[in-house]
């Protein structure tokens, strides 16, 4: 099975996945914040919004706890989800919702998303890259 972290490989791929798992939570925690200040009156986007805060806790727990590439790249896509969710909202609008730049919060949850992605996948590249040097028995 292929692992993260564990015995199998050293703490900096612990630590970057680990890393990645706290701003998923992050993203979550932004996300629950705004559906109970107001988000959760806007149809469909409220209920998106809750969706994403729980989902983000689940993926977050179940990438500390785990540590195994297949929750890296879902925690990965998640954020990437959330971002590309988001873009269109600013630019096109999304269900009816046009978001904004200067929204509460809209930059900060932005930068915490990007870097989780980026962080993730440096994650996903160090737990891979160890995979292909470690011996097969």
């Amino acid at each position: 099975m292929l692992t993260a972290g564990g015995r199998d490989n050293p703490w900096p791929v612990n630590l970057v996945v680990w890393l990645g798992a706290a701003l998923v939570l992050a993203s979550a925690a932004v996300h629950l914040h705004l559906w109970s200040t107001g988000y959760r009156h806007i149809a469909t986007i409220g209920p998106l919004f809750l969706l994403q805060g729980i989902a983000g806790i689940v993926l977050a727990f179940v990438l500390a706890v785990t540590r195994r590439v297949w929750s890296i790249v879902a925690a990965a896509g998640f954020l990437a989800g959330t971002v590309a969710g988001f873009l269109l909202s600013v630019n096109v609008g999304l269900f009816g919702f046009q978001d904004t730049w200067v929204a509460p919060t809209a930059k900060s949850a932005f930068a915490i998303e990007v870097a989780g992605f980026a962080v993730l996948a440096v994650g996903a590249v160090l737990c891979l890259t160890r995979r292909r040097e470690s011996p097969r028995g």
